[in-house]
């Protein structure tokens, strides 16, 4: 089970990357871009710490405060998540 969760992590990273990288070169060529909400739904599924990188990396929405903060918090709980599920950890509240 827990190679299947590295595998599910990397495919959905792989769209993430090549998502932003649609939305940067439709941004430059001016034709019907990605729209933020299906950047912060890939991102949700487990794409973010790719799509941040990527997102620095060709310099695209970096100015844009919503995924500048909401990508690193997305990534935090992602973590936090996997950190609880590798260490069998349960949440009491």
């Amino acid at each position: 089970m827990d190679k299947g969760i590295w595998i599910y992590f990397a495919f959905v990273s792989i769209v993430a990357s090549v998502f932003t990288l649609i939305d940067k070169v439709a941004a430059i060529t001016k034709k019907p871009r990605v729209s933020e909400a299906g950047l912060f739904a890939v991102a949700l599924v487990g794409g973010g710490a790719a799509e941040y990188i990527t997102m620095l990396l060709i310099r695209h929405k970096t100015r844009h405060k919503r995924f500048m903060f909401g990508l690193p918090i997305i990534i935090f709980v992602h973590a936090v998540l996997l950190f609880l599920y590798f260490n069998k950890w349960e949440v009491t509240l």
